[in-house]
């Protein structure tokens, strides 16, 4: 019966258990200075946020995106540069989590890609255009008629 009664109860528990959570992420963020609040609000709005996708890690409201501010200010207070940031940040979500992705070989055809679409696009254009002008009809002899 006890096992029953506990059973019962524990849905009840767990979404008050995890709204009480919720809003204690929700807080705001208390920072030192206003050096240490400047420096947090360039570096989240480089960061994306893993839920959100289009939106940086300072415009989201999720909850993910909450616990990530409250870590990147963690270890800004623990002394790690941007860069250290940044690259726990990439190690631990992916290069995705980067809004200006860095310049490797596995992300090397996202920063030639829109380059060699418009090349192609040029090369499309100017293919057609030279074989409408071959295929166009000589122009005929004057016959001395007007209209």
């Amino acid at each position: 019966m006890l096992l029953f009664v506990c059973l019962l109860l524990t849905p009840i528990e767990l979404p008050a258990f995890a709204q009480a959570n919720q809003q204690a992420d929700a807080a705001p963020l208390q920072f030192r200075d206003a050096a240490e609040e400047a420096r947090f609000h360039a570096l989240t709005v480089q960061l994306r946020c893993v839920m959100c996708q289009n939106q940086s890690l300072a415009d989201s409201n999720a909850l993910i995106a909450l616990q990530l501010r409250r870590e990147v200010l963690d270890l800004m207070r623990q002394g790690k540069s941007d860069a250290a940031i940044k690259d726990y940040l990439v190690q631990r979500y992916g290069e995705f989590v980067l809004y200006t992705p860095r310049l490797e070989p596995a992300t090397l055809l996202l920063w030639a890609g829109p380059v060699l679409v418009l090349l192609a696009g040029a090369a499309v254009v100017v293919a057609r255009v030279r074989r409408r002008k071959d295929a166009a009809p000589a122009p005929t002899a004057d016959d001395g008629q007007e209209w």
